[in-house]
């Protein structure tokens, strides 16, 4: 991270807790937001719209995030407040392995496809996100 040594804050320093926590609060509602509008009817073994969406999302966004902030100085809590905070609210993880646990015992091919698909996703959002934020940090 480019941030000059004074503006670099201890991960346990309570201004970084606050700017985790709010963050984490505003991703998590975000995440519920689009999980009301996109989640398939209950016990319909579908596709899991919503947490692909946000996951894929998240990664281009963290993505993003972590190079631009390696190559330009930002305020200290950008990193922690929106990498951490809001996007580990907005991503999820711990629902992704329980849909595909779940969709495995009634659509066993469709949890096979969706957990190479979201990884692949994921992986490529970051992988172009990741660039793009390159190529403009780079001029």
């Amino acid at each position: 991270m480019s941030s000059s040594p004074g503006s670099v804050r201890h991960p346990l320093h309570p201004q970084t807790l606050v700017a985790v926590a709010v963050g984490g609060a505003l991703g998590s509602l975000l995440r519920w937001s689009v999980e009301a509008v996109l989640v398939p009817e209950p016990g319909a073994g579908g596709w899991p719209w919503a947490t692909m969406l946000v996951n894929v999302l998240g990664s281009a966004a963290l993505a993003w995030l972590v190079v631009h902030d390696d190559h330009a100085a930002h305020a200290w809590w950008l990193r922690p407040g929106l990498g951490t905070g809001l996007l580990g609210g907005f991503t999820t993880f711990s629902t992704y392995a329980v849909q595909v646990a779940v969709l495995g015992t009634v659509a066993p091919v469709t949890s096979l496809l969706y957990l190479l698909s979201t990884v692949l996703l994921c992986v490529g959002a970051a992988a172009l996100a990741g660039g793009a934020a390159l190529r403009r940090v780079r001029g």
